[in-house]
């Protein structure tokens, strides 16, 4: 069996040209358990709060930062949010959603969001778990929201979003709030948070049911954060001179699109574009003015890219990484993309769940098995076991487990999910069916049937 440094740093040589340091670890993946390491070294994660850890370089973000913390004030003095309150974002892919998300965070509430498209019914359901006691929404969003909160018999503000659209009856304005500059930011010393804490309540139908409230630290989200900052990074460090510009074309209110592309890649100083629904048109006009770096996909994505005869290579010029998730990407719709890429593009499929904060495995830059996920990524370790629970071996076909400190405290208020979700020690059932190879790589390969949704 071949060292995991030899196959890596081959991998690095092609990439970059050389023999450089990986900094994976000098043993085997697998341990004589039949636990699967990450080939990449352990890292330290910070104890913080997911503010703290953002707004570390103050510098970076100035404007970011004044208006947050007047939002947070305005939360925590007007609305009366405390610690740990939930507050609903329920938002398109917008420019205010980050400050949306650091004005709660600032004011010690935790966030949950609301796909922008579900119906009254979907959004009463998750605003009567999660306990809401606000929400921040759009303003064609308003009339769902309205009807929702009938159906809840409750009463809560709406804080809409209305840039350039009249107030609806009955709801404050987003832009009057973080405009306010006689707002008392003193107020914000009350907040008591800690990297324990839950952070964000997305919802997940995991591995079976209704969607769930997955409780994420601010420890499980830095350590997604800092997860990516390793030997599977993908960008490039922002100075003076440079900056990666990414597309925020994945729905922020996934978790996929809100820790991987929005929260991590805020939280490295990235400039984040963002495309509220997709349109051809729009989408290639975008590709256009930017000449993206990093994109970060689901499988249609891709498909349209290589196959629309009106996105050329020229549009990638610039693009440096593909990240493709939330399904598998079929070989011919990888080999259509590459023909129209730049010759240096990396893409890779990775994997994930909400319940991994999300991201779980993915491949170093020139790793070219396109067919598999990559390798546990930094502190994460796998397993494959039977039916009966008995670990498998390498190349054997069975659940995938994850350890790691990505992995969420649990569903919320939900016992009965968390008793069929955890095994003893922390480790989490995905309910995917996977191999492992010798390496270390990890190949998904269906659901297990008892438990599609």
């Amino acid at each position: 069996m071949l060292k995991l440094t030899t196959i890596l740093n081959n991998v690095c040589k092609r990439a970059c040209g050389g023999s450089i340091s990986t900094g994976v670890r000098e043993s085997h993946a697998w341990t004589s358990e039949n636990i699967v390491k990450s080939p990449f070294k352990d890292i330290e994660i910070p104890k913080a709060t997911f503010v703290e850890y953002v707004w570390k370089n103050l510098d970076k973000w100035p404007t970011k930062t004044a208006t947050s913390q007047v939002l947070g004030a305005v939360l925590r003095k007007k609305f009366r949010i405390e610690n740990g309150d939930v507050v609903a974002i329920m938002l398109p892919n917008l420019p205010e959603y980050p400050t949306a998300i650091f004005g709660i965070l600032n004011a010690g509430g935790l966030v949950t969001t609301l796909n922008p498209n579900y119906t009254p019914y979907e959004v009463q359901r998750q605003i009567n778990m999660s306990h809401t006691k606000l929400i921040i929404a759009a303003t064609e969003i308003v009339p769902t929201v309205k009807q929702a909160l009938e159906l809840c018999k409750m009463k809560i503000p709406i804080i809409v979003i209305n840039l350039e659209s009249p107030l609806p009856k009955g709801t404050i304005s987003f832009k009057e709030i973080i405009e306010d500059d006689h707002v008392d930011i003193s107020i914000l010393r009350e907040v008591k948070r800690t990297a324990d804490d839950v952070a964000f309540l997305p919802y997940s139908s995991g591995t079976t049911g209704l969607p769930k409230g997955v409780e994420l630290t601010n420890y499980n989200i830095i350590a997604n954060a800092e997860q990516q900052n390793t030997e599977i990074k993908q960008y490039m460090d922002t100075t003076g001179s440079h900056q990666d510009n990414v597309l925020v074309s994945i729905p922020m209110f996934h978790s996929y699109g809100l820790s991987i592309v929005t929260l991590h890649k805020l939280s490295v100083g990235l400039k984040l574009v963002t495309l509220p629904k997709f349109k051809p048109e729009t989408f290639i006009n975008i590709l256009e003015k930017y000449n993206f770096h990093l994109f970060y996909f689901a499988p249609p994505t891709v498909l349209f890219l290589g196959s629309h005869p009106q996105v050329q290579t020229k549009h990638f010029e610039n693009l440096r990484c593909v990240s493709c998730g939330g399904a598998p990407l079929p070989t011919a719709d990888i080999e259509r993309f590459l023909e129209k890429a730049n010759a240096n593009t990396h893409l890779c499929q990775v994997y994930g769940l909400t319940e991994t904060g999300p991201l779980a495995t993915a491949s170093p830059l020139g790793y070219k098995e396109y067919s598999k996920v990559g390798f546990g990524i930094p502190n994460v370790e796998l397993r494959i076991i039977d039916e009966h629970l008995n670990n498998l071996g390498p190349n054997e076909v069975g659940e995938l487990l994850i350890k790691g400190p990505n992995v969420m405290k649990g569903y919320k208020e939900n016992e009965e999910a968390n008793n069929q979700v955890f095994l003893d020690d922390g480790w989490l059932r995905t309910g995917d069916m996977a191999a492992i190879d010798e390496s270390g790589a990890v190949t998904i390969s269906d659901r297990l049937k008892e438990l599609i949704k």
